[in-house]
């Protein structure tokens, strides 16, 4: 993996996009907000249907915002990666393009990994509904995670994370339909050992009310899926892992 090829301050934020002309601007404005200003926006629209690029097109003039604007969709994690393998700084942050920051979330993280002298950081964040923003419910997260124990508790938020690729290097997320974060997350501890949790929730993540069973039932399926191709854990193991997963996931609801 390559090291030292990044600009040392800036923040590279990779921003997927697919049909979010209703929201996206309040993403970009939370970018905008932040006390940090040391970053880019990378921007990757997915072929969108939707007005999306009319409405990305006025930030624009802010030379820190780009657009890449894909004639193909092909989900989540290679428009995560496209947008990695155009940015430049040396720390990389994800928003997806509904969900939300609050000003100092940058400015507290990139003290936290200085004064941790961590390869991620990782926050608590709170829910909110897609039709409001009453904010439902926070989730917090441990002070420190390391391989194992994210094996169990897949806690951490994309929309937190920031990572110093001084210390990993170039990385990619998987190519797959879900699960995709969680797995990158797990490939840079299993390597580098713990990342740091902040109690403060610094972002806000948007919640749907349609489906959710369904999207329950395709979360499980697609997290036994992660453990099985990206982490390689056997038919027992991934049993045991899973098990955890579920008990923490019904915990993080109550």
């Amino acid at each position: 993996m390559m090291r030292g090829r990044y600009d040392n301050q800036v923040v590279s934020i990779i921003m997927p996009c697919f049909n979010a002309m209703k929201v996206i601007g309040d993403s970009i404005d939370s970018v905008l907000a932040q006390t940090y200003a040391d970053w880019e926006l990378i921007i990757i629209d997915d072929a969108s249907t939707d007005q999306s690029l009319a409405t990305i097109e006025p930030y624009l003039t802010d030379p820190r915002i780009q657009l890449l604007a894909k004639e193909k969709n092909e989900g989540v994690a290679l428009a995560r990666n496209d947008g990695l393998a155009r940015s430049t700084g040396r720390y990389v942050a994800f928003l997806d393009s509904d969900d939300l920051w609050r000003p100092r979330k940058l400015e507290q993280q990139l003290t936290a990994l200085s004064e941790k002298d961590a390869v991620l950081s990782y926050s608590a964040y709170e829910t909110f509904q897609e039709s409001s923003f009453n904010p439902v419910k926070v989730i917090y997260v441990p002070e420190s995670i390391t391989y194992q124990e994210l094996l169990k508790n897949t806690i951490i938020g994309c929309l937190t994370v920031v990572i110093d690729r001084e210390k990993t290097g170039t990385f990619e997320m998987p190519n797959l339909p879900g699960g995709e974060d969680t797995a990158t997350w797990l490939n840079i501890l299993r390597e580098h050992g713990v990342a740091y949790g902040i109690q403060e929730p610094l972002a806000y993540y948007r919640t749907s009310g349609s489906s959710l069973s369904g999207n329950k039932l395709k979360m499980v399926r697609r997290t036994w899926r992660m453990y099985r191709e990206t982490q390689q854990l056997s038919i027992f193991g991934t049993c045991i892992c899973f098990s955890f997963y579920i008990k923490n996931a019904i915990v993080k609801r109550i």
